[in-house]
């Protein structure tokens, strides 16, 4: 029976940490947003306007992804990788 409700628990518990986005961009032009899923040093970026999400992603410092991702999406006005957000400073180096 306790196998019963922890698997019960684990399945609905799931889906919650599934959907949770460990790293998000806000962009400045939500022109250069993508319309479809894009991968990005195998983080699965969607975005909904200005808003970004993405899950998973390469092992790689916070600043270098935030240059991948302006280098397609644009420029950004917030950034987080992995549960690590950017600085002003960082931000304006990573648009440069």
């Amino acid at each position: 029976m306790r196998a019963l409700i922890v698997a019960a628990t684990l399945l609905v518990a799931a889906p919650a940490f599934a959907q949770s986005a460990a790293s998000s961009a806000t962009l400045v032009d939500a022109s250069r947003a993508p319309a479809a899923r894009t991968i990005i040093d195998g983080a699965n970026w969607r975005c909904e306007g200005t808003s970004c999400t993405a899950n998973g992603g390469a092992n790689q410092t916070a600043t270098r992804a935030c240059r991948r991702v302006v280098a397609r999406f644009g420029a950004v006005s917030a950034f987080t990788y992995k549960g690590v957000a950017l600085s002003a400073e960082e931000l304006t180096a990573c648009n440069a």
